[in-house]
């Protein structure tokens, strides 16, 4: 992946440093979350730990912000971020919006983890670890299957 490899051609880096290349080269990711969310606040650290710059704003309806990114009604969960031209909804793991940003599908408005699956980022607490699937979603509402986890 093009960010990846920005960030590691011909040099040893320790974690800060990465973090410190990455917050350079990859896009400010914002996030719209309930103040009560904790695993909202985890799926956050995760994208934290994964070299984004997170801004995170706690707001009490974050459904004008779903509305706004044009998130299907059916791919909807707990939070709704937005990373370059493209909206996040709920756990999605920080290699799929990697791969989103390198590929920058044209018709792709956004990623979406639907629900809260147990094991997805944020929601990797406890033993229990679903299968699920990161749908991405287009301007008018057509879902299909970006990636399985």
């Amino acid at each position: 992946m093009k960010f990846m490899k920005a960030l590691v051609l011909g040099a040893a880096f320790t974690l800060s440093s990465f973090n410190a290349v990455a917050e350079e080269v990859l896009p400010e990711v914002t996030v719209y979350k309930s103040p009560s969310c904790g695993c909202c606040t985890a799926w956050v650290k995760h994208m934290e730990e994964n070299g984004f710059k997170v801004t995170s704003h706690n707001v009490q309806d974050v459904t004008r912000y779903k509305n706004a990114a044009g998130v299907p009604g059916n791919a909807r969960s707990c939070h709704t971020a937005f990373v370059g031209d493209y909206a996040v909804e709920g756990h999605v793991p920080a290699e799929d919006v990697l791969k989103l940003l390198e590929d920058r599908p044209a018709d792709v408005k956004g990623l979406a983890v639907p629900g809260m699956p147990m094991g997805s980022p944020g929601m990797d607490f406890g033993p229990q670890k679903d299968e699920y699937k990161v749908i991405s979603f287009t301007k008018d509402g057509k879902t299909s299957v970006y990636a399985q986890h």
